[in-house]
């Protein structure tokens, strides 16, 4: 059967956590990168699309849509939704947590386009950093295995990385100089070695720049 494909844009967006997902379970997929406006409307009128939207992953003869479902799918194949209904519970409730925390890096804001870096990292260094991080960092704690749910990795974690990559992208390692479990979550998720792989590699995308920005504005908007 062939690889996997996510059809999205040259960058992170809503298609990380599809990409970081697939890499934690290792598996291998392939890039179909949007570039113009073509594409999209090609996709559309073959039917690949259900809402009309990216990301899409077409897996095991499936064509998903929505990264929420898209993950979940993954994660229930690979073992990553806990071993009972109170687990899976707790994990989609820190997942979605974690999808909130997210929220706060995200450049396009609905009705305004895409909106200055430095607006951004301000409104998420004043709202989201101290809501989100002495929490997260109390629930490792309290968890005691360096993960957020059991002892072995499962999609809260996989949530939670993607806005800690961010912090520390845009803010550096003083950002959680005040959250050791933090600190330690990042180094053990990102030392496993299919994480560790994913990270280094070229399908980890950096940092959504101008580039990227302005082909999600041509291809969406134009």
């Amino acid at each position: 059967m062939a690889a996997p494909k996510l059809y999205y844009f040259d960058g992170r967006g809503r298609g990380a956590i599809v990409r970081l997902t697939l890499a934690a379970c290792g598996i291998k997929f392939t890039d179909e990168l949007l570039t113009e406006k073509e594409q999209i409307e090609k996709w559309r009128s073959d039917g690949l699309l259900l809402f009309s939207q990216v990301p899409m992953l077409e897996i095991d003869g499936l064509k998903l849509v929505q990264s929420g479902a898209i993950v979940r799918y993954i994660a229930g194949k690979e073992g990553l939704l806990g071993s009972s209904h109170e687990e899976t519970a707790r994990i989609n409730m820190l997942f979605e947590g974690s999808r909130d925390f997210l929220s706060y890096f995200f450049m396009y804001k609905p009705g305004r386009g895409f909106v200055d870096i430095q607006e951004v990292l301000g409104d998420a260094s004043a709202k989201a950093l101290p809501r989100y991080l002495p929490v997260f960092d109390k629930v490792l704690k309290e968890n005691g295995s360096g993960f957020l749910v059991g002892d072995s990795l499962t999609l809260a974690d996989v949530g939670l990385l993607e806005p800690i990559l961010s912090v520390l992208d845009y803010y550096g390692e003083e950002a959680l100089k005040n959250y050791p479990s933090l600190q330690e979550f990042h180094k053990k998720v990102t030392s496993l070695p299919n994480m560790a792989e994913f990270l280094a590699g070229p399908q980890r995308r950096k940092p959504n720049d101008d580039v990227y920005m302005s082909t999600v504005t041509k291809v969406l908007f134009s």
